[in-house]
């Protein structure tokens, strides 16, 4: 399979944050990638703007170094990084203050490039400051568009007051709040598989769809970000995003039209329709070990934050009513695993007493480590001696689809799509406060029960308690590593 590769329409990007760890593993090497495919033409800028002193070719040498730490040396040739690199500028700038302002609007002037994407790869304290930067200076065009990274606030009143900063010098259809999650092919594969395939549709509802698991497991502590993951937690880092985007791409109507509003309106209607989630349908851990628990890697041993969180709700609607949704996310777990486990009901009535009671067809969506769809199938067993039935996956791992074709990572696509002004795989702003508010009452709810987070032991699928919140229901998690 030959994938085509449709270049995007001359640039500028201005890369706030540009000597940052972010731009340095990830944006950086995106786009460089997307130049070596031939997406990104010469002829477009980017421009690295940061409070470091430094020169041009002093930044080219960095970036230079990154690119080659970060980018295997397969793919690209010698040739190819020095061209890279002579499309890299740089100038100093004072977020706070009127320095290096002036001769960033000079650097950007000398451009032809119409389309202009600002990249805010900084602190949420320094949004406000740099947004008002670029109105003073008069650095927004009507094809001007800004790029925001998470934490897209830390709770509805801090959402909230993010897209009024935003809101108050650019348009909605300007605004880009990246979640790297729903640049993954497998979550793109999500909506085709939902929306291409009449034999789905039927299926996708509580008519026979048991329940929904969503999953996303990680093996690495908090070991070095201790501090910034205290004010954060498993709650605010994880489920109001990823999860939370993944739960709505899952449970949606179909659109109208493939178009990003219809998109974010359908995803919209699922988070208000969220029902309320009690205190006892949720389960919040702190991991523990020998080697260092959760409350020493954050230099507090009285810290209530949760490194996992495992909750039940369900969607208000006519489609997925009486359908319970298991989502968890949690740290040092066994496996690092990302997906999505849709269970159908029981056989009203099966002829086959091999598969047993507990049978069920489940359909498992992978998006890492492989990213692929699993289908749970009864099928017969081989060889002779009468109808012996199995239950077996159907595996369609997408490295076998795309064959040699390459699999890009999610930065690449989604830093394309700012340049075409695609805004279908990124959140709009009621989206963002409609999750915060959800995510919010589960949260007062924590608070107002003083129950502290349960200890689970690191390496392990999380405190026993989430999984007696399934089995109570007569359900079990799908084991992390399991296909």
């Amino acid at each position: 399979m030959v994938s085509q590769t449709i270049p995007v329409g001359t640039f500028d990007l201005i890369l706030f944050g540009a000597t940052g760890d972010l731009a340095r593993r990830k944006i950086l090497p995106a786009l460089f990638r997307r130049f070596v495919a031939g997406q990104v033409v010469d002829s477009s800028r980017i421009i690295g703007a940061s409070r470091e002193d430094l020169s041009i070719d002093a930044f080219q040498e960095r970036i230079r170094a990154a690119l080659t730490e970060f980018v295997p040396s397969s793919v690209y040739c010698e040739d190819q990084l020095d061209k890279f690199c002579q499309m890299l500028s740089y100038q100093s700038v004072d977020l706070r203050a009127d320095k290096g302002w002036s001769e960033l609007s000079t650097i950007i002037a000398q451009g032809p490039n119409d389309i202009r994407t600002y990249y805010l790869s900084v602190s949420p304290s320094l949004i406000e400051s740099c947004t008002q930067k670029l109105s003073s200076f008069e650095l927004i065009t009507p094809d001007t568009r800004v790029v925001v990274e998470k934490p897209l606030g830390t709770d509805l009143t801090s959402a909230q007051m993010l897209n009024r900063t935003l809101r108050a010098v650019f348009n909605e259809n300007q605004i880009y709040r990246i979640d790297h999650y729903l640049g993954k092919e497998t979550v793109q594969n999500l909506m085709a598989l939902r929306f291409s395939n009449v034999w789905l549709e039927p299926l996708w509802n509580n008519n026979y769809v048991d329940h929904v698991q969503i999953t996303v497991a990680e093996t690495g502590d908090v070991n070095g970000r201790g501090e910034y993951y205290d004010a954060v937690g498993a709650m605010r880092d994880m489920m109001q995003n990823h999860l939370m985007q993944l739960l709505c791409l899952i449970a949606m109507e179909p659109p109208a039209r493939f178009d990003a509003d219809d998109i974010r309106n359908e995803k919209l209607k699922v988070i208000r329709s969220l029902a309320p989630v009690k205190v006892s349908d949720t389960v919040r851990g702190q991991y523990c070990s020998a080697n260092g628990s959760f409350k020493e890697h954050v230099n507090s041993l009285s810290s209530r934050t949760d490194s996992f969180v495992a909750i039940k709700t369900e969607i208000s609607n006519w489609r997925w009513a009486g359908v319970p949704f298991y989502l968890r996310t949690g740290k040092a777990l066994s496996h690092k695993v990302s997906e999505i486990v849709v269970v159908f009901k029981h056989l009203p009535h099966s002829i086959f007493p091999d598969l047993g009671e507990d049978y069920q067809n489940k359909m498992v969506i992978r998006l890492q480590p492989s990213e692929g769809i699993t289908m749970h199938i009864g099928v017969k067993e081989p060889g002779p001696g009468g109808m012996r039935l199995m239950n077996a996956p159907l595996d369609m791992s997408f490295a076998q689809i795309a064959g040699e074709m390459e699999v890009i990572d999610a930065y690449e696509r989604l830093i394309m799509d700012t340049f075409r002004g695609d805004q279908t795989l990124f959140m709009r702003g009621d989206e963002l406060e409609s999750a915060w508010a959800w995510v919010d009452e589960i949260m007062a709810g924590w608070d107002a029960s003083k129950a502290a987070p349960l200890e689970y032991r690191v390496g392990s699928s999380g405190p026993e308690e989430a999984i007696a919140m399934m089995a109570r229901d007569h359900r079990r998690w799908q084991s992390l590593g399991a296909l």
